[in-house]
């Protein structure tokens, strides 16, 4: 009986300490409250009232913000959102609006001090490390992770889609799908780098293969590849066998042309050490394959293979070649590929490539227990590796028994069984998604780290857009990845691999891979495309009246003739023109702006020399085109600016220069936009719908061609585009002396440039290169602030939120203190409680019961 209503009275017991507990708590939180409202009150209140209140606040509620809600309203002091807007536009000094007094730099603490502890509740000593996205590998880091998994390329362009963006880049998981196309695109793929890299015997005849255009003349003029039936020719290859013994030689060719009735025929001779081992004559034949296979007995030592072409004289009645002048016809005899195999005596079969890749021993057990015991051993392995962390035991066994399920099979091998679990391997959620686990549970409320593995694949994805190597797989395995950051990270920048984040980041970053496929009709953007339409238009009426035909009456006359001379001429200089902005042109753009970024991080120089410098990196060809002197070769290299040069620093690169154009045009609105959102972070809203064209702007000023700046003050006198366009015109209109292709220019339609401009902020500068100084003097804050979120966002595969705050303030306070040295920013990127913390909460793990089944197309 005692024992009996002892559980109620210790129930009971528990309720009233709970209770006690929750009520304690209540008073904790209402005291905090309490104070959060004093301080609001009696420090960020009167700050409002001053700066704030004629907009929003007094019955005002401009953009549909109120500021002078009762403190004491919870919902008041907790709207994260936007609190965290007033604290972004304050800071980027948005607010107060052009024509009101800025904020003191004290009033802005102030306000971000209250904003941070009060609102975000942010403890400097236990900071929120956010969420931890669960994000797709891109198709860049999925190649370069099955270049380091399995030894081979995989064509990821042409085999995946592009990868959408999220926040600006495309490693963000919130940005990422994954649609049913794409999950069947990866089981393809799983199976198809499986079926490359992965041998399925344990021995194979050695082979030695030629394409065409190995195949060369004595004199080099000739290649195999591409061989006329009109034209003599003989192409050799010489090639050297470490054992004698009997071969077989493979022999793949092609006949193809372009003109049906080409007339002329061919002897084509293929001879292996000077001995006739084939011919056969040919003429035109819409693709015709050709194979020839033969058996040879070989020395060890050189031999030859050579191809030779022998016209054959035209048939009577054949039309002379001349009559075919007029017609494009050619008919060619392609060498595709002549391949040596053995010996092909079994004893001296060697092993295949990539063997000890995947496998540890030179044959399988024969033992069933020791052959299911490899199995396992290999695939925990390459599982593991493919995982990026230990594989549990219940995994191992299910790709174990999918391994067995094959190779027990009597016509498949012990290695096409491990094959196919490792298509298994590669389809598996665990290999193409990425997700960091905790390394504990939240003890006392204090944020746990990320385990060691997770830190290892942070760091390897964030630097080298790959997997871990064994260096840093080994030291997650010891637990001491972490007490050795520094010197990992110092590693891992001087690896060549670090040049992967630079391109990839700065790509997205700076749009400078955009560089490559953005529109631009050279001609247009330098106001010469009706003159180029004309001239061809006339260069084609001179070509008709060059026909033979135009002779004695219908001759040209000799003004007509010096004419037509002067209009193929300029023809030739338009068409000149309009090839300038080549592939060559935009890969060395690329390129300038990435290799000045991975200069900064190489040499730890200050990342405001992306704002201005006083050297760029130039090829002769780009030098050529920005006009600057003194450069010769095709390598790129560090050049040191003259003097009086308006270029340096990423504003004035053509990568930024040519993204924001249009295709016919400059635009000082995406211009001024770009500097906004990607230096300053301080993007404008979306524009309102309803707002007019700037053509339409342009229509109104009723002259022949008014110049931009003209058009946009016109469109800025609209209500809805005054306070953006405010802030982003002045910043385009300073870069107008650089045209649609970043070129140099002093005229726009003949009329000088004005350059100059007022900031909202209340600074004045008369050219591109007064802007930068301001840029890196007085709003250098806001460039570190901007760069440092973008770094955080690419590193952490996830957009940034309140949350974020103090991580990102604390590496701009170390940045401001360093002049800008770019290793600050890394390490402290590396250092911060986001990167190397965990929120503790259930991470969407993936379930390592389901995923690991074989997909339907393997099974």
């Amino acid at each position: 009986m005692a024992s009996g209503t002892c559980v109620p009275r210790l129930f009971l017991a528990c309720l009233v300490r709970s209770a006690a507990g929750v009520a304690a708590l209540a008073a904790t939180v209402a005291v905090a409250e309490e104070d959060a409202a004093d301080r609001f009150r009696t420090r960020v209140l009167p700050v409002l009232q001053e700066n704030c209140f004629d907009c929003h606040g007094w019955g005002a509620e401009e953009g549909g913000l109120a500021l002078d809600v009762d403190p004491a309203a919870g919902a008041f002091l907790t709207d994260t959102e936007t609190w965290w807007k007033v604290l972004k536009n304050v800071r980027a000094g948005v607010m107060p609006p052009e024509g009101y007094t800025a904020l003191p730099d004290e009033a802005k603490q102030s306000l971000a001090t209250w904003v941070k502890s009060d609102v975000f509740g942010i403890d400097p000593h236990n900071v929120d490390p956010g969420p931890s996205a669960v994000r797709r590998l891109n198709r860049y880091e999925y190649g370069n992770t099955i270049r380091d998994l399995m030894g081979i390329d995989y064509n990821v362009e042409i085999e995946f889609p592009p990868d959408d963006s999220g926040f600006g880049f495309d490693n963000v998981g919130d940005g990422q799908s994954l649609s049913p196309m794409l999950v069947e695109k990866y089981l393809r793929a799983a199976q198809s780098i499986v079926d490359q890299a992965v041998p399925t015997v344990t021995r194979v005849i050695q082979h030695q293969e030629y394409r065409g255009r190995d195949f060369r003349s004595d004199d080099g003029s000739r290649r195999g590849e591409r061989m006329s039936v009109d034209d003599e020719a003989t192409v050799t290859r010489a090639f050297t066998l470490d054992e004698p013994g009997a071969h077989r030689v493979v022999v793949n060719a092609m006949v193809d042309g372009s003109f049906e009735f080409h007339p002329r025929r061919c002897v084509v001779t293929f001879s292996v050490d000077g001995q006739q081992r084939s011919q056969a004559e040919y003429g035109w034949q819409e693709k015709l394959k050709i194979e020839h296979v033969f058996d040879e007995e070989f020395e060890a030592g050189e031999h030859t293979l050579t191809f030779s072409v022998r016209p054959l004289p035209l048939a009577e009645g054949d039309q002379e070649e001349d009559d075919f002048s007029n017609e494009p016809h050619h008919a060619h005899y392609f060498v595709r590929s002549v391949k040596v195999e053995g010996p092909l005596d079994p004893p001296k079969w060697q092993r295949p490539p990539n063997y000890q890749r995947f496998f540890t021993r030179d044959q399988p057990p024969s033992a069933p227990d020791e052959r299911r015991a490899y199995a396992e051993e290999l695939l925990e392995r390459f599982a593991g590796r493919a995982f990026r962390r230990p594989v549990d035991a219940a995994t191992v066994d299910r790709l174990a028994a999918l391994a067995e399920s094959v190779y027990s099979q009597p016509d498949k091998t012990f290695e096409a069984g491990v094959a196919h679990a490792m298509v298994a391997v590669l389809a598996s959620p665990r290999f193409l998604l990425r997700a960091d686990f905790p390394a504990g549970q939240r003890v006392d409320s204090t944020y746990p780290l990320v385990d060691e593995y997770s830190l290892a694949s942070r760091l390897s994805y964030f630097f080298w857009s790959t997997m871990p190597d064994q260096e840093l797989t080994d030291l997650a395995a010891r637990g001491q990845l972490r007490e050795s950051l520094d010197a990992q990270v110092e590693r891992m920048l001087a690896d060549d691999r670090s040049r992967r984040m630079v391109r990839e980041f700065v790509g997205q970053w700076l749009r400078s891979r955009d560089v490559e496929n953005v529109s631009i009709d050279a001609l247009a953007a330098l106001g010469l495309k009706e003159e180029y339409d004309e001239i061809l238009e006339e260069f084609r009426r001179s070509f008709r009246g060059r026909r033979p035909r135009n002779r004695g009456a219908n001759a040209q006359s000799p003004e007509e003739q010096a004419r037509a001379r002067e209009v193929r001429e300029r023809f030739r200089e338009l068409r000149e023109v309009r090839d300038t902005f080549d592939g060559g042109i935009r890969r060395a753009m690329r390129d300038e702006t990435d290799m000045t970024f991975e200069h900064i991080v190489r040499e730890d120089r200050s990342v405001l020399e992306l704002i201005d410098s006083d050297y760029t990196f130039l090829n002769e060809d780009l030098a050529d085109f920005y006009g600057i002197d003194g450069v010769q070769g095709r390598r790129m290299r560090k050049v040191t600016l003259p003097q009086d040069s308006q270029r340096g620093g990423v504003l004035t690169q053509g990568t930024m220069l040519t993204v924001t154009s249009n295709p016919t045009r400059t635009s000082p609105v995406k211009r001024g936009l770009f500097i906004l959102d990607n230096l300053l972070g301080a993007p404008p809203p979306p524009a309102p719908p309803g707002v007019p064209e700037l053509e339409e702007a342009a229509e109104k000023l009723g002259e022949q061609q008014p110049t931009l700046r003209e058009v946009l003050a016109l469109h800025r006198e609209s209500a809805l585009c005054s306070s953006c366009h405010a802030r982003m015109d002045p910043l385009g209109l300073a870069l107008e002396n650089f045209d649609a292709m970043g070129r140099w220019r002093d005229f726009d339609n003949g009329r000088p440039i004005d350059s100059s401009g007022n900031l909202v902020s209340g600074e004045t500068f008369a050219s591109v290169q007064d802007l930068k100084t301001i840029l890196a003097t007085s709003h250098r804050r806001s460039f570190y602030r901007c760069l440092t979120e973008k770094l955080f966002t690419y590193a952490l595969g996830r957009g940034l939120d309140y949350y974020d705050v103090h991580a990102v303030d604390t590496i701009v306070d170390e940045l401001d203190e360093n002049n800008g040295r770019v290793g600050v920013l890394i390490r402290g990127v590396v250092r911060s409680d986001p990167f190397l913390r965990h929120r503790g909460d259930p991470a969407a793990r993936v379930s390592a019961r389901d995923d690991d089944q074989p997909p339907a197309a393997t099974r």
